[in-house]
């Protein structure tokens, strides 16, 4: 059963990671829509230097379902595995296009956030995996207030019913190195 920590803790223990770890340091942000992935990974990497935050909408395409993990495993992934940098294109949700590229040293502590980020296909490659746990309902809120009413269908018809997939499938909670509540971070 995964710990359940707060924030604090959290960069604590990426702390201590990076302490015994001279390369790359890599830590999944996982949770479902609206958890509050980002928010934490933006706590995070505020608090750690030469820490950056990678987001895995930046490989959402509305013609691929979930994101692009080929692309991430190519851009982002294999070149920090192997201590190079990572050089990713954004995609721009609106235009179906690439957007603007983004490098990430190597070295530095890598936080990638979003759904389904520690999920199996992408192997055994973190050195840290944290479960952002939120009710649905809340989730759903924040979807809307950040999204607009017009994707709520989008939500409700799409996104969430590929989340509930994946997390029965492959159980990320269970998994994960440490759950943090996402409805009241404190």
């Amino acid at each position: 059963m995964p710990e359940l920590v707060t924030p604090t803790e959290v960069v604590e223990r990426i702390k201590k990671i990076r302490r015994g770890k001279h390369t790359t340091v890599l830590v999944a942000v996982d949770g479902a829509g609206g958890a509050g992935k980002s928010t934490i990974s933006a706590s995070i990497a505020s608090q750690i230097a030469d820490s950056f935050v990678i987001c895995l909408d930046d490989f959402a395409r509305p013609s691929v379902p979930g994101w692009d993990q080929e692309r991430f495993r190519r851009q982002v992934l294999r070149p920090l595995l192997a201590e190079h940098d990572a050089c990713y294109q954004r995609w721009d949700w609106p235009t179906d296009s690439g957007g603007e590229w983004h490098r990430v040293p190597a070295g530095s502590v890598v936080v990638i956030e979003g759904v389904s980020a520690s999920r199996t296909e992408l192997g055994d490659c973190w050195d840290l995996t944290i479960w952002v746990d939120t009710p649905r309902s809340l989730r759903l809120t924040r979807g809307i207030q950040r999204d607009g009413e017009a994707m709520r269908t989008q939500w409700t018809d799409v996104w969430m019913p590929e989340e509930d997939a994946y997390i029965a499938e492959q159980q990320p909670a269970e998994r994960a190195d440490l759950v943090v509540n996402g409805y009241d971070p404190k």
